[in-house]
């Protein structure tokens, strides 16, 4: 491959990644009018449109689709030779970018943060705080943190904590006025706080679990929002019916802000999992992250 086909194909990935032209230019060091021609000169030698462009969105076409799918292991596997090779000359040097939800960055990165800096100067730490399921090689992360259930297989994976356990709570004063659901059916007589689905956008069906029966529940309420702690300060404000993570409701529950609720029903999960593509040996600064976030987070 010459040089100016990889820089083609360099630019159309990071056009991928970023949906933006000058985004992916910024991120490249060159103007949105260099990267377009270089894009309209991968087009022309392939006689193919790769891009759609439009005023308001920029999307790959379904050659493009097919392209970028098969280039995003390639490029993120050359980028991971390249980062190796500068590692053996400084082990605890350079970029390490950390893909999680705000869930795993809020409890249990962002406590080590200032510690982490103080024991590896020379990382970088670039974190992407993304509640979506992203693919962390076509993304180009080193890493990523995801709940145990949704890790792939193809992964090395690092248990971080405990179990979590999900918790329907609301203020004494709304139970109070509203009265205590007894099963989760009770539910639909009540105002809940729903929360948004990031990867589909649909609204999420509230799960339960007792003995060996499984089923969900479609609540109804004043409120829809697509982050958890949001739906932990309403149900704080005294909107409704919260339902998330032990986590994030145990404080308050201690300070008597909220009152859990259908404790016999709440189910148990793995728990957060920090992971990195199985294929290869992690580089020296992602060993360096994981052995200290290892060190420092409580199985």
């Amino acid at each position: 491959m010459r040089g100016s086909e990889f820089a083609e194909l360099t630019a159309f990935a990071a056009v991928v990644e970023h949906h933006s032209f000058s985004r992916a230019a910024a991120h490249l060091g060159v103007t949105p009018s260099a990267l377009s021609q270089t894009l309209r000169a991968l087009e022309g030698r392939l006689g193919v449109r790769l891009i759609n462009r439009t005023t308001r969105s920029v999307a790959p076409t379904q050659a493009g689709a097919k392209l970028a799918e098969r280039l995003a292991p390639l490029l993120s596997e050359l980028d991971a030779s390249i980062h190796d090779v500068k590692s053996t000359r400084n082990a605890q040097s350079g970029l390490l970018r950390i893909n999680l939800p705000r869930l795993a960055c809020e409890y249990f990165i962002t406590p080590l943060l200032g510690e982490f800096a103080r024991a590896y100067p020379e990382i970088v730490l670039d974190i992407i705080i993304d509640d979506a399921l992203t693919d962390i090689v076509a993304g180009r992360f080193d890493a990523g943190i995801r709940l145990g259930e949704r890790l792939a297989q193809d992964v090395v994976a690092v248990k971080l904590g405990g179990e979590l356990e999900l918790m329907a709570v609301a203020t004494p004063e709304y139970l109070a006025e509203h009265g205590i659901p007894a099963t989760p059916n009770d539910l639909h007589q009540h105002r809940c706080i729903n929360v948004r689905m990031p990867t589909s956008g649909a609204i999420y069906k509230w799960e339960f679990q007792k003995g060996r029966r499984e089923f969900e529940v479609a609540v109804a309420g004043p409120l829809i929002v697509n982050d958890s702690t949001t739906a932990v300060h309403a149900a704080v404000d005294g909107v409704g019916i919260a339902y998330t993570f032990d986590l994030q409701v145990q404080r308050f529950i201690a300070a008597g802000k909220l009152k859990r609720v259908l404790e016999a029903w709440s189910p148990r999960f793995p728990g957060m999992y920090l992971y990195y593509p199985g294929r290869r040996q992690p580089p020296p600064t992602l060993k360096a992250f994981i052995d200290f976030v290892r060190k420092h987070v409580r199985s």
